[in-house]
């Protein structure tokens, strides 16, 4: 069994612990938890999973990114190289027993440590059960969904704290070829490719490629998340408008033959 309402509150405990910290993207990361979580719950409803699935789901979301708050707190940056901000949240609920504070029931620990290990891997391994499986789609779907709204809606400095501090560092970047190429071939951007500013929004536009569900691109489409993105900067170079216009066709292209 899943108590929710008892997993939010134990959450609110758990996030106490930060509050004297003033790191740069601690409320951003807070409100993303439980807009993930939202997400989370609306797509397995979408999919028509039975209550337990709905509730393990929403479960999920609320933890998906428990690892983050320790990030923020050793880092006071986001770092998806230097810390895996993933695999230390599966370290903190089943190797700390954290888990127990938020699901007595141990029979779903094996779903969540997966889901959880695999949110913001490049992709999710061919090998897993068909449940896990599914689990590790919606969190992968949810935590993108959000990530569109965060890059349309937040502030500059805290949803790239100590890498970007300005608006104007992305307007004046160019796009590195490999980036690019990666959209051009309908892929995912690697971290490693991420070289200018530009570099790493372009990144976030491009998850559009990974997602697993047509009601995922179905809000999508009604947020606008794509063109809303692009629209929130008036990029300085001709070159580099050129190709954002370009980006712009392909992922909206992509979303239209999704649904």
């Amino acid at each position: 069994m899943i108590d929710i309402e008892k997993a939010k509150k134990e959450l609110k405990i758990f996030l106490e612990n930060y509050k004297n910290q003033k790191e740069l993207g601690f409320e951003l990361k807070v409100v993303h938890t439980y807009q993930v979580a939202q997400n989370s719950k609306k797509l397995a409803e979408e999919l028509k999973l039975k209550q337990e699935d709905i509730e393990l789901a929403e479960l999920i979301g609320l933890l998906h990114d428990i690892g983050r708050f320790e990030e923020l707190k050793m880092l006071n940056q986001f770092d998806n190289i230097k810390f895996d901000h993933a695999e230390h949240g599966v370290k903190m609920l089943f190797e700390d027993n954290l888990i127990r504070n938020f699901v007595e029931d141990n029979q779903y620990d094996e779903i969540i440590k997966q889901a959880i290990q695999n949110h913001s891997k490049f992709e999710i391994p061919k090998d897993l059960e068909a449940r896990t499986l599914l689990h590790c789609k919606i969190i992968r779907d949810s935590d993108k969904l959000d990530n569109f709204r965060v890059k349309q809606e937040e502030r500059m400095e805290a949803i790239f704290p100590k890498i970007i501090s300005a608006k104007e560092e992305i307007e004046n970047s160019k796009i590195s070829e490999s980036v690019y190429q990666a959209i051009k071939e309908l892929k995912c951007v690697k971290l490693k490719d991420r070289k200018t500013p530009l570099d790493y929004l372009i990144c976030i536009l491009a998850f559009i490629f990974d997602l697993n569900f047509s009601a995922s691109y179905q809000i999508v489409r009604e947020k606008d998340y794509a063109n809303q993105m692009i629209n929130r900067f008036d990029y300085k170079l001709s070159e580099t408008k050129e190709k954002m216009e370009e980006i712009r066709r392909i992922v909206n292209q992509y979303i239209n033959q999704q649904i």
